[in-house]
């Protein structure tokens, strides 16, 4: 009988050659998943889960966040506030060197804030601001840079669609989780701002000289995003206060953005029957991925393939911030093969059994061994840690997503100039990754202010 672990190796070696066939991410795994299952248990065991699969995995009901987030976003994108948010940015940043790139980047982690999506912050920002941009005479490589590297916020800003599926596969508390981000997330806008600042002060030409708005354009454009600032503090400001849980704080997200969309004529019937299809499309989707992804769980599982890893680690004699820095570095490999979202749920279920058992197991509360920190702030800490480079392979070729995606925009810029652009901002991540690493305080000091 061939032993189990092996048929679980071989399944891992077929998935990833399926992936670099371009195969989709869910059927990849949905045809791992099963085939392995059958494999190993038989098909009636196979043809027995997959009656009742699919109802448990998608009636949990932290799941029904993820369909009002994604419609808040499609409604957002639709509704003007991109223009907003950019027109406030430009009034407070453009007067500076470079300041209608730091503008750019401020604008997409306020529209990133509400909308909650990396590809729909890098594609709408672009359009609004690439124009702009181009016509002050920025060089090609720092605008389509700027907005690529700008677009990885919507990942991390709260809300975030991947952060919840994070917090579901580890059961962390998406509330807790969306507190811890807030740091990482302001710390990712100052090094990005200082990134196009030291950029521009190299290279002098890439960037125009700037002069102030006048004070009544400034107080326009101050009173023009107070909507955005409004919403974004009921939404976020809500759920960190205790107002709501998560699903009805998307709720009243996707009316506050309703209500400012109609308000400004930007949201007809055929909008919204747009934002709809597009929602129904994304969730199903990611609904999924997230099935194909329970399917190959459970076969993983039962070959003893995370079970095996877990123990290799512990017994390797490494000690745990290497193993971690390791892990690490292998999503930032895997950013060049496939989605933030693929990423995460593929590699999570692998992951997090090894450092959980690093740290000394479930009910590990104790201090001063494995990372210095309980269960349930490693599930924080490494969290926001895989989050931000999963973020890094929507800028890393040869997939790059962003870049893509802005590229498609700024056809006049070739896509070679655009990885130059965003290499600054790769470099400014990897530092938040190493700040993060040494002061794992930054990421769990609001949680435990707001929960205590």
């Amino acid at each position: 009988m061939i032993d189990p672990l092996l048929i679980g190796f071989a399944g891992l070696g077929a998935l990833i050659s399926l992936i670099v066939l371009r195969m989709p991410i869910a059927y990849a795994m949905i045809l791992v998943g099963g085939v392995g299952v059958t494999l190993l248990n038989g098909a009636g065991i196979f043809m027995s889960q997959l009656k009742t699969l699919a109802y448990g995995q998608f009636s949990i009901y932290d799941l029904s966040v993820l369909p009002m987030f994604v419609l808040m976003g499609a409604l957002a994108t639709r509704a003007g506030l991109s223009h907003d948010l950019f027109r406030a940015a430009k009034a407070w940043l453009g007067h500076l060197r470079g300041g209608s790139a730091m503008a750019a980047i401020a604008a997409c982690a306020g529209f990133g804030a509400v909308c909650g999506s990396s590809l729909a912050t890098a594609s709408t920002m672009g359009k609004v601001a690439l124009p702009e941009l181009r016509k002050q005479k920025y060089s090609g490589a720092l605008a389509t840079g700027t907005l690529a590297a700008g677009g990885v916020l919507g990942i991390l800003i709260p809300p975030s669609v991947v952060l919840i599926i994070y917090s579901i596969i580890v059961e962390a508390n998406i509330v807790t989780m969306f507190m811890a981000a807030l740091l990482p997330g302001i710390l990712a806008i100052v090094l990005f701002i200082l990134t196009i600042s030291i950029y521009v002060r190299l290279f002098p030409n890439s960037a125009p000289h700037a002069s102030k708005v006048s004070r009544q354009e400034w107080m326009a454009a101050s009173v023009g995003v107070a909507p955005v600032m409004v919403i974004f503090g009921l939404v976020i400001g809500g759920m960190y206060v205790g107002w709501f849980n998560p699903t009805p704080a998307a709720a009243v997200g996707v009316v506050l953005v309703w209500i400012y969309g109609t308000i400004r004529k930007k949201l007809d019937r055929t909008q919204m029957r747009k934002a709809l299809e597009e929602t129904a499309k994304t969730t199903g989707m990611i609904y999924l991925i997230l099935l194909g992804a329970e399917m190959l769980k459970i076969f993983m599982s039962r070959a003893g393939v995370p079970q095996a890893m877990a123990e290799w680690m512990a017994t390797s004699g490494l000690p745990p911030l290497v193993v971690l820095s390791i892990l690490l570095l292998s999503l930032i490999v895997l950013g060049c093969l496939m989605d933030s979202l693929s990423m995460i749920l593929l590699a999570i279920p692998f992951f997090w059994p090894v450092l959980l058992e690093l740290n000394g197991g479930d009910n590990q509360l104790a201090l001063g061994s494995g990372f210095g920190m309980s269960s349930d702030d490693l599930k924080i800490w490494f969290g926001l840690l895989a989050l931000i480079v999963v973020e890094l392979g929507l800028i890393t070729p040869p997939v790059g997503l962003n870049v893509f995606v802005i590229s498609s925009i700024a056809d006049d810029v070739p896509m070679s100039e655009t990885f130059k652009g965003v290499l600054p901002f790769f470099l400014a991540e990897l530092l938040r990754v190493l700040i993060l690493l040494v002061f794992p305080i930054l990421v769990l000091w609001l949680p435990r202010v707001l929960s205590g």
